[in-house]
């Protein structure tokens, strides 16, 4: 099952954390957000590959903080996707700047800010209400 929260990002209110080792709740009352990370290879792959270990480190360890729920590569193999949650898009766009493959000069990020108010059971803790302003 889905843990209900996720690590907070620098700048976030400490009382939205509260007493959970900094972690931020997700869920239709929560101030998560839901980004979808696409990155595009802007590299040759034979570079690509030979960062892979360094990119796959990274997201362990975003993985690790409550940051990554699912990723994978492409198809066709032009870069990769990566479903994530954080407290606001500059803290996503700060995780992606620290990318190895970015940081290489092998791809670049388009990061899209959704609000997921329709989600499969196991992910049901990431199920968000539209603001009210929204709807």
């Amino acid at each position: 099952m889905v843990s209900p929260y996720v690590r907070g990002g620098e700048g976030r209110d400490a009382r939205a954390a509260g007493d959970r080792g900094g972690l931020l709740p997700v869920g239709p009352d929560s101030l998560a957000v839901m980004f979808v990370l696409e990155l595009t290879y802007t590299g040759p792959l034979d570079r690509v590959d030979e960062l892979l270990p360094d990119h796959v480190a990274w997201l362990d360890t975003h993985y690790a903080s409550g940051a990554f729920i699912a990723s994978g590569r492409k198809n066709p193999r032009d870069g990769g996707i990566i479903l994530a949650v954080g407290d606001d898009r500059a803290r996503i766009e700060a995780i992606t700047a620290t990318d190895p493959f970015v940081t290489a000069g092998l791809c670049a990020y388009r990061v899209t800010e959704f609000v997921a108010t329709r989600t499969a059971p196991d992910l049901s803790a990431y199920r968000q209400k539209l603001p009210a302003e929204g709807r």
